[in-house]
């Protein structure tokens, strides 16, 4: 089924939940349905969006183009072994429900990655992570189409190129493609990984590691430090966590001994929290009109309620000026800025 909709409000379909508008929304829920949707006319002469959860999008005004979101559902087991199962998930299907599907069927590899926002469809493309898991970790492949012949394709994880919230959806194949339908593989029997953070003091606070107290122990962390989106509008971590050479961390170090930071796997680079720099920065809870840096969270800007987009990117682009004037580093948005 396809819903099609003309100046069409998007507060309650991105989490900053800003009063913008696209001038054509459509909405399908099968692979059939979006390949008529690409055979309209509309679409040669428009932009054209996916949409999916909208928790990495900001908007800086209405969108004048074509919204496209995806409905298509479903969570259905279609391999297993013994140790093993491999899941087809439609990429219209909420993240955190996936998890929850995991958790509630006793499949391990995603509690890590609780109370994310968004869609799954969006999970490869950011390769989203988080608590010391990232989506690459759990995928098998990819199932689309090109949006300029709709001609389908599969891709598998070797071919993804992924690596620190990336992948070839935001390079080489941005705009280029839209997945319906995403495939991983969970574990029958989970090691759970609780050394990231203060995972590990959560979970003992609510007994022995199991699959149900590792995904309620993250889900704590989060909603303890993130403000809710239907409270304050965010977009989650609005920065990446900067990853830099082993002589800009010795710089720092030389000021703030206890900076904290995770060593790469090749041992020559590291990756320093951005949400430190900001707070060391001076900017936690520090505002710019309707926007603001969440006080207890540095990594999150937030709408305070009637916040413009382009005032969030001021203040986004403030910081970021002086994150390399102090540090001599610079920051990466994980958001995106539409307009």
């Amino acid at each position: 089924m396809i819903k099609r909709f003309e100046n069409y409000p998007l507060k309650n379909h991105h989490t900053f939940g800003l009063n913008v508008y696209a001038k054509f929304y459509y909405e399908y829920s099968t692979t059939n349905d979006l390949l008529e949707i690409l055979g309209d006319p509309l679409l040669t002469n428009h932009a054209c969006l996916l949409l999916g959860g909208g928790s990495n999008l900001l908007f800086l005004e209405d969108f004048k183009g074509l919204v496209l979101h995806s409905a298509i559902l479903g969570i259905e087991v279609v391999e297993a072994d013994e140790k093993t199962v491999v899941v087809k998930v439609g990429a219209g299907v909420d993240w955190d429900a996936l998890v929850e599907w995991s958790v509630t069927n006793g499949f391990g590899g995603l509690e890590n990655l609780s109370w994310i926002p968004g869609d799954v469809g969006a999970a490869p493309v950011q390769n989203i992570g988080a608590y010391g898991v990232e989506f690459k970790d759990v995928f098998v492949k990819a199932e689309g189409v090109y949006m300029h012949n709709g001609q389908s394709f599969s891709i598998e994880k070797d071919a993804c190129a992924f690596g620190y919230r990336d992948s070839i959806f935001k390079n080489e194949l941005k705009n280029k493609v839209i997945i319906t339908r995403v495939y991983i593989r969970l574990d029958k029997d989970p090691e759970f990984l609780l050394d990231y953070g203060h995972v590990r003091k959560a979970v003992e606070k609510l007994g022995a590691p199991s699959l149900k107290n590792v995904r309620q122990a993250i889900v704590d962390i989060r909603s303890e430090k993130l403000p809710d989106p239907k409270v304050f509008g965010n977009a989650g971590s609005f920065f990446k966590n900067p990853v830099v050479d082993a002589s800009v961390l010795a710089a720092i170090r030389a000021r703030y001994p206890d900076v904290p930071f995770y060593e790469m796997a090749d041992n020559q680079m590291v990756k320093i929290p951005a949400g430190w720099l900001i707070e060391k920065a001076g900017w936690k809870g520090q505002s710019l009109g309707q926007a603001a840096v969440h006080q207890h969270q540095a990594l999150v800007l937030i709408n305070m309620g009637q916040a413009s987009g382009r005032e969030i990117l001021v203040l986004a682009e403030k910081i970021e000026a002086d994150i390399k004037h102090k540090f001599n580093i610079v920051l990466h948005r994980e958001v995106n800025v539409v307009g």
